[in-house]
């Protein structure tokens, strides 16, 4: 067997990051977390050792996804009919990247929870009470811009009021737990509105109406008018 040289190699190993990246939805999800979190490090200013123990969980959640991604195109290889037990080794290497994830996660509370905590008390304590007409008027502007954007994007998917590019329930559903966010100031109140939020937006993709990116633009929509009406005019 003629072996390889190390830029052969090098090659090799870049070809089956980016092939992984291209082909699996959940490497693309880590390596954007991963870009945010990173991002928000230089921002809270951390230290060589917290960058070593934050990039070593985001590596070690990576390495985990690589491992699963290529055990599960060996074991399909390998195997040209359906076997109980190519279903539990699946299932365990899945679990190995979900032990990962909740390690990564566990060292990205340790490092940014004391700079997080005093900039969310800030926040919540500039939240102050807006006037009610403003709730209908951004209810109102969400609901408009929703069916401006499906006559324009959607005219082969779905009708006005069900199904299009844009989810009307998620945007109306984040919308309101952003107002939630501007008139209280209970973190906990704060935090099951948008939950319910995503409920909502989570039963829209599961009954099939919507694709998973239709009710992220629909969130994101909501969201953005409740900041804008809330900010400028509560």
């Amino acid at each position: 067997m003629k072996k390889r040289s190390f830029l052969k190699s090098f090659n090799n190993a870049a070809n089956g990051l980016v092939h992984s990246f291209k082909s699996e939805k959940n490497m693309r999800i880590h390596f954007a977390v991963a870009g945010i979190v990173l991002i928000f490090a230089l921002i809270f200013e951390f230290s060589k050792l917290e960058f070593i123990a934050l990039t070593g969980a985001i590596v070690l959640v990576l390495f985990a996804e690589l491992i699963n991604t290529s055990l599960e195109y060996a074991v399909d290889a390998s195997v040209g009919e359906f076997h109980p037990l190519i279903r539990i080794c699946k299932d365990i290497s899945a679990g190995a990247v979900l032990l990962t994830a909740f390690y990564a996660a566990f060292v990205g509370y340790l490092l940014f929870y004391d700079r997080l905590v005093p900039l969310g008390n800030n926040v919540l304590g500039a939240i102050h009470q807006s006037p009610i007409h403003l709730t209908f008027i951004a209810f109102s502007l969400t609901v408009m811009l929703v069916i401006a954007l499906k006559s324009k994007y959607s005219k082969s998917r779905g009708s006005y009021f069900q199904g299009g590019t844009v989810s009307g329930h998620a945007a109306v559903s984040f919308l309101l737990a952003t107002i939630v966010s501007f008139n209280s100031d209970s973190l906990l109140v704060i935090s099951l509105a948008y939950i319910l939020a995503i409920l909502v937006a989570e039963s829209r993709v599961e009954g099939k109406i919507h694709k998973p990116m239709d009710v992220f633009y629909g969130g994101l929509l909501g969201i953005i008018i409740g900041i804008i009406i809330f900010r400028l005019f509560g």
